[in-house]
């Protein structure tokens, strides 16, 4: 097990790049070095927190604690059918990293999901989506250290409960697992969705003649690119705000005031709105609040312009929050973890 570090600057640790300390923290590579972490006095007798690429994480305040960064590495095949083949990963490991692992291997299903930051222990957590796919799309099952019992236990999707940037480790389970494999289920053939957001569009630029998941994936990774700022060049933790969701009389009195309001009709009954769309539509895009605020080409991303504390990061967001309500009547819920 690595060394425990005390008073340790975290900024390179979080992708917004606050610089806060950790009264404590340690690296984990592997299942046996967090079970004899977690037989310590160290990780029993005070707060700890479970750290993957901290791309998803504002950090307000210093960590009077623990940190722990999962850093377990590793791909392994498990089997495959005449459909699909079975990839277990371990948690520390790039998500990005992966995607390009899949994609050289022509397995596809998480294309959509290139250049997401962060690790894969991680994207479980919140179900990670983007350009019409979720990663429990491709789920099939986790395991995980229970903590309060401190024993491995296996999750299928419907025990991960996932929902829209949601699961059961963020609701029930919050803070009793560290997830240490993800076990996803991939296809041979695969089933191209291009029809969510710009990827058609992007397609037809690049002047792609034949589909196929390089192509889907080089197209994802252009459009993140001109759209979101680069965390390397531009401290931020992506999409800040879920999308929210609304009635569809709720809609009805919103275009009726707001014609050009963006939404989504879902299964249920219910319309997502685009959360960047209302951003933007009270101002926020583009303007700089300190050393903070919302990016000029994406209003869904709150940006650290270099300096900014965590609580500046915080009240920006929370100013947003009110503003979209007054105007909107809509409640933007945060979708990075504030801790």
């Amino acid at each position: 097990m690595s060394e425990i570090l005390n008073n340790i600057s975290l900024k390179p640790l979080n992708t917004f790049g606050i610089d806060v300390q950790a009264t404590s923290f340690v690296k984990i590579d592997s299942y046996n070095h967090l079970m004899q972490l977690v037989q310590m006095p160290v990780f029993k007798e005070q707060p700890h927190y479970i750290l993957g690429g901290g791309s998803n994480l504002l950090l307000t305040q210093n960590y009077n604690g623990l940190m722990v960064q999962i850093a377990n590495k590793g791909i392994e095949v498990l089997k495959e059918t005449t459909q699909h083949v079975y990839v277990k990963v371990q948690a520390g490991e790039v998500w990005h990293q992966f995607v390009i692992w899949c994609i050289a291997q022509n397995y596809a299903g998480v294309e959509n999901l290139s250049l997401i930051p962060g690790s894969v222990g991680a994207g479980p957590m919140q179900n990670i989506g983007a350009y019409g796919v979720e990663l429990k799309d491709v789920f099939f099952e986790l395991e995980a250290l229970h903590i309060p019992t401190n024993t491995l236990k296996t999750f299928d999707a419907g025990q991960c409960n996932f929902g829209y940037r949601q699961s059961i480790f963020k609701t029930e389970l919050k803070s009793q697992c560290i997830i240490l494999s993800v076990t996803f289920r991939l296809n041979k053939q695969p089933e191209f969705k291009v029809s969510y957001g710009a990827i058609k569009e992007q397609l037809e630029l690049m002047q792609i003649k034949t589909l196929s998941i390089k192509a889907i994936s080089d197209a994802v990774i252009s459009i993140r690119k001109s759209k979101l700022p680069n965390p390397e060049e531009i401290g931020n933790a992506g999409s800040f705000f879920k999308n929210p969701t609304i009635s569809k009389e709720q809609y009805k009195m919103l275009i009726s005031n707001y014609p050009d309001c963006v939404g989504y009709a879902l299964p249920n009954d219910e319309i997502k709105l685009a959360a960047g769309w209302l951003i933007e539509q009270c101002g926020f895009k583009g303007k700089r609040i300190g050393n903070t605020g919302a990016h000029a080409k994406q209003a869904l991303v709150l940006v650290n312009y270099g300096g900014a504390t965590g609580a500046e990061v915080f009240a920006c967001a929370q100013q947003i929050q009110q503003e979209v309500k007054l105007k909107f009547d809509v409640c933007l819920d945060m979708e990075v973890n504030i801790l």
